[in-house]
């Protein structure tokens, strides 16, 4: 899944802002009845991942497109469910050193309420390194497909019968 395939299933609307020299962004999502579950509440899954996003951004945008922020740790506190429509995720940095940073961030609904807070603590890799480690995994979506070849997978699932479970290798 490409980056901007992943920002699509997420529900990236716009960056509304980075901020290099502060280490903050901000990021609009478009929280969708799809991604809800009992009450129209959206899952947690997203709510964490559109804050993990913008902490990250932050980082990007301070330390620049060479260095891929990875999480180590993060903790989320759910403050009030989050629903759909627009959500505004915040990041900014804490501290950050040469090869570990401090992000924090939080979600927002549109009028301005609180739904969420996060801490996390990143490793700062280089992009060179992480795109070389993807192209040698053979990573589907890592810079060896710019080519157009197809990388290959493996599927396995459950079979019908008993305890052991088959692969397939099939093309993406």
């Amino acid at each position: 899944m490409s980056v901007n395939r992943l920002y699509e299933e997420m529900g990236l609307t716009r960056i509304v802002s980075l901020d290099g020299e502060a280490g903050r962004s901000c990021m609009e999502y478009l929280a969708k009845p799809a991604q809800c579950h009992s009450g129209g509440v959206v899952q947690g899954g997203f709510v964490t991942g559109w804050i993990d996003a913008a902490m990250a951004h932050a980082m990007i945008a301070k330390a620049g497109e060479g260095v891929v922020p990875m999480t180590l740790e993060l903790k989320v506190s759910f403050l009030a469910p989050a629903r759909p429509g627009p959500v505004f995720a915040e990041g900014w940095i804490v501290k950050a050193g040469r090869k570990t940073a401090f992000v924090e961030g939080s979600l927002k609904d549109a009028v301005g309420n609180l739904l969420a807070t996060a801490s996390s603590t990143m490793m700062l890799a280089d992009r060179t390194r992480v795109e070389s480690a993807a192209k040698a995994a053979d990573v589907p979506n890592s810079p060896k497909q710019a080519d157009g070849t197809s990388p290959r997978s493996m599927r396995c699932w459950p079979p019908a019968t008993g305890s052991s479970r088959d692969c397939l290798t099939a093309e993406l």
